[in-house]
């Protein structure tokens, strides 16, 4: 599925829910669902600067050539943010990643819906995210 595919998909999910409590719960879901970060991997180094809350996310370039992120929060709602981004940018190409146009953001009103200090911690987890890309984009 690409990545825009996947933007689609969490927008017509999120689109089932007026109520921004609705909105948030479902983050929230999408955060507990979200496979737990091995400890070994809570490193100052996966650390995301920037965020009001800790945030971790790691990332690993597998057989195929695609970047598999994983990622973790100790703050609920933040978690599910990370679980969003995971589902749109993992196991994609670096070049899929460093060039997607991230519209789903905007379309289902997440970043207005956000504190300044979450909506920072937002654009930092992209920003390390597209890193991660970039990098693994040079190596090949």
């Amino acid at each position: 599925m690409s990545i825009n595919e996947i933007q689609d998909e969490i927008i017509a999910e999120f689109a089932d829910f007026e109520d921004w409590m609705d909105r948030y719960s479902l983050l929230i879901d999408l955060g507990n669902e979200l496979e737990p970060l091995p400890e070994e991997c809570k490193t100052d180094q996966n650390l995301i600067d920037g965020c009001q809350s800790k945030v971790w996310i790691d990332a690993k370039l597998n057989e195929q050539g695609l970047v598999c992120f994983r990622g973790d929060s100790d703050a609920i709602l933040v978690k599910g943010i990370v679980a969003l981004l995971i589902k749109v940018l993992s196991e994609h190409t670096p070049e899929e990643i460093s060039q997607a146009e991230l519209y789903f953001i905007d379309a289902i009103g997440l970043q207005e819906h956000l504190s300044p200090t979450r909506s920072n911690g937002l654009v930092a987890m992209l920003k390390q995210m597209r890193l991660y890309a970039l990098a693994y984009q040079a190596k090949q």
